[in-house]
């Protein structure tokens, strides 16, 4: 398995660097394999998401499909898999970020009975409160 960097997946995604995306295209669609995934790390993930939002502007369903399409793909192993999908969800419904998703999600796999914030948007995600 092959760690893969938020620059690796930014520039295979928004293809705006013509070397290094095409460097990131070779390694992604020539070097990975099923045998030999990419491993692309919660935190590498999250990472990805917000430079796709802030950096690139791109529109929620444009980087929720983008994080959909990196699950589907065969030579990628996500971390925390579930809980990347149900923050994507949350991201398509409007809910809240990403990332608050993500902290959610991961706080009830870790057996949390809620995360407490004083985010008053992310206390639109199941899992949060105000103290």
């Amino acid at each position: 398995m092959i760690g893969l960097d938020t620059n690796i997946l930014v520039r295979y995604l928004t293809q705006d660097d013509p070397a290094q995306s095409a460097q990131a295209t070779r390694i992604i669609e020539r070097k990975l394999t099923e045998e030999n995934p990419g491993f692309i790390s919660i935190v590498a993930m999250v990472e990805t998401v917000w430079v796709l939002d802030r950096a690139y502007g791109l529109a929620t369903h444009e980087i929720a499909a983008a994080v959909e399409r990196m699950l589907q793909t065969d030579v990628f192993v996500v971390q925390s898999e579930q809980e990347v999908f149900t923050a994507v969800i949350a991201l398509k419904q409007g809910r809240g970020s990403f990332a608050d998703a993500i902290i959610a999600a991961l706080g009830a796999r870790a057996g949390c009975f809620y995360t407490l914030t004083f985010d008053h948007k992310a206390r639109r995600l199941a899992g949060f409160k105000l103290p």
